[in-house]
C-alpha cells in the first residue's frame, strides 16, 4: 500500500514537472541582476556594504551586478577595496551613475573606471578625481604632486585595462577634469560605454553585449528579462554611514563636550553626562573611519579649557578671546575637506564652535555664581543667622534660643541675657554655638 501511494506520488511530480517544462519556464531560467544603490560618501562602511553586494553576487550565480552610484568622493583606501573585489566579482559589474542630474566626482570615477561596464544616465557627470589631504593639513608641493602622479598611474592602469580614454582618465586627477554623460561617451576611444535612463533600459541595452574582463576574458551578457534582486545597507551599516559624515561627527564631538562640561559643573544631573559619553563615544567611532588632524582636536579641547580658565582666573578677556580662537581654529582643521570631495560649509564650523564658545562661557558663569551663594539649608545654612535668647546663657551651661521660628538648644562663651539677639557662629550635633550679635555687644558697652 505504502508502496503504491509512492509511486503514485512521484508519477504526479513527474507528470507535473513535465508539463512545466513544456508549457512555460521556470523563474530559476530566468538571469538573476543584483543591484545596490550607494548614495553617499566612499568609506570603510560603503566598502563593507558593496563588498557584501558582490559576494552575494558570487554565491547566487547572478549574471551581473549593478551599483548605481551617487557620490561626491571619498577615501582612496576604501576606493582601492572596492576596486579589488570588483576585479575578482566572478560576475561582471556595472556601475551606473543615475538618475538624471547624480554624479561621480572623485573617488567615484575610480570605481567608474574599474567597472566592467560604466554607464551614465542623461545629465549627469563624472571626474574631478584630484586627490587632496584628508588630514586637514596643507601638505607640500613634493607630497602633492607624489599623491596626484600615485593616482594618476593608478587611474591609468585601470582604464587601460577597460580599453577606456587613457589619457582623459590622467587629467581627470591632474587636471581635476569633469566629463558630462554625452564628453563622457563621444570621447575617442570613449570614458563609459553607455547611456540609459534607467536600470530597465540599461539591462535591454547590455543584452547579448560582449564584454572584456580585467583578465582579458571575453563574456557576453544575458540581461533579457532578468530577475532583479535590490540589496540594500542593513540597519547597522545605513546607522554608522550616517555618522560617518564629517558634518554629523563634529556635532557629535561638540555635543559630547558640552555634555561633559555640563556634568563636571553640576554633579550628579546625570543626563547630560550619559548624553555628551555616548555623542564622544559616537564621534571617535566616526574619527576612526575617517581621517582626522589630530591637531585640530587638541587646538579643540585646549580652546575650551582656556575658556573654563577665563571663568577663574582675572585675564580681561584674554583667555576668552584666545580659547574662541582655538576653538575656532581647531574646528576648521579638524573638518575641513576630512574627506576627500566633501566639503562641510565654513559658516557651519564657524558658527557652531563660536555658539559653542559662548555657551560655554554663559553656563560656566552661571555655575560659578551658584557656587558663591550663600548656603540657605542644612547645617551651612544655619551659619551666620541671627537669633533671640529665650534665657540667659552662660558659660559652659546650655538654653534655648529662637531661630527659623524653631526653638533650639544653644550655647555661648560669654554671658547674653534673656532676650537678646545672638548670632549663630557653629553647629555641634543639635547644639547651636552662638555670639552676642553687633548690636547686642554694642548695647553691652
Amino acid at each position: 500500500m505504502a508502496r503504491m501511494r509512492f509511486a503514485l506520488l512521484a508519477a504526479a511530480l513527474l507528470s507535473h514537472g513535465g508539463a512545466i517544462g513544456i508549457g512555460q519556464s521556470t523563474s530559476s531560467d530566468r538571469p538573476l541582476a543584483i543591484v545596490a544603490e550607494l548614495d553617499g560618501i566612499i568609506h570603510p562602511i560603503s566598502a563593507e556594504y558593496l563588498t557584501q553586494v558582490i559576494d552575494e553576487a558570487d554565491t547566487s550565480s547572478a549574471e551581473i551586478v549593478i551599483i548605481i552610484l551617487r557620490t561626491p568622493g571619498g577615501l582612496l583606501d576604501s576606493t582601492r577595496t572596492i576596486v579589488s573585489r570588483m576585479i575578482t566579482s566572478r560576475a561582471p559589474v556595472v556601475v551606473f551613475v543615475g538618475p538624471s542630474g547624480s554624479r561621480a566626482a572623485s573617488a567615484g570615477f575610480i570605481l567608474m573606471m574599474a567597472a566592467d561596464v560604466a554607464a551614465m544616465a542623461p545629465g549627469t557627470h563624472i571626474g574631478a578625481a584630484h586627490p587632496v589631504s584628508a588630514t586637514g593639513e596643507t601638505p607640500d608641493e613634493t607630497m602633492s604632486q607624489k599623491a596626484a602622479e600615485d593616482a594618476a598611474a593608478y587611474v591609468r592602469s585601470l582604464a587601460e585595462a577597460r580599453n577606456r580614454n587613457v589619457m582623459l582618465a590622467a587629467e581627470a586627477v591632474m587636471e581635476s577634469r569633469a566629463f558630462t554623460d554625452r564628453e563622457a561617451l563621444q570621447a575617442s576611444p570613449p570614458l563609459i560605454d553607455v547611456t540609459a535612463g534607467d536600470v530597465e533600459e540599461l539591462l535591454r541595452m547590455l543584452d547579448g553585449r560582449t564584454i572584456t574582463r580585467f583578465d582579458g576574458r571575453p563574456a557576453t551578457l544575458h540581461t533579457a528579462d532578468a530577475e532583479r534582486r535590490q540589496i540594500d545597507m542593513t540597519r547597522r551599516q545605513r546607522f554608522l554611514g550616517a555618522i560617518a559624515h564629517p558634518q554629523i561627527a563634529y556635532f557629535l564631538l561638540t555635543l559630547g563636550m558640552l555634555g561633559l562640561t555640563i556634568e563636571l559643573w553640576n554633579p550628579g544631573a546625570i543626563v547630560p553626562g550619559v548624553a555628551g559619553g555616548v555623542c564622544l563615544l559616537l564621534a571617535f567611532f566616526a574619527f576612526q573611519i575617517l581621517p582626522v588632524s589630530t591637531t585640530g582636536l587638541l587646538l579643540i579641547a585646549f580652546g575650551i579649557g582656556l575658556l573654563l580658565l577665563e571663568l577663574k582666573v582675572p585675564s580681561f578677556g584674554a583667555l576668552g578671546i584666545g580659547g574662541a580662537i582655538s576653538l575656532l581654529v581647531g574646528s576648521v582643521m579638524v573638518t575641513r575637506e576630512s574627506v576627500p570631495g566633501v566639503e562641510i560649509q565654513l559658516g557651519v564650523v564657524v558658527a557652531t564652535a563660536l555658539g559653542l564658545a559662548a555657551i560655554v562661557l554663559f553656563l560656566g558663569r552661571l555655575a560659578f555664581g551658584a557656587q558663591r551663594l550663600v548656603p540657605v539649608t542644612g547645617i551651612e545654612g544655619m551659619i551666620g543667622l541671627e537669633a533671640r535668647t529665650r534665657e540667659a546663657l552662660e558659660p559652659g551651661a546650655s538654653g534655648y534660643v529662637d531661630v527659623h521660628g524653631e526653638m533650639w538648644r544653644a550655647s555661648s562663651q560669654t554671658p547674653v541675657a534673656a532676650g537678646q539677639t545672638v548670632r549663630v557662629v557653629a553647629v555641634k550635633g543639635l547644639t547651636l554655638i552662638v555670639e552676642p550679635s553687633s548690636a547686642t555687644a554694642r548695647e553691652g558697652d
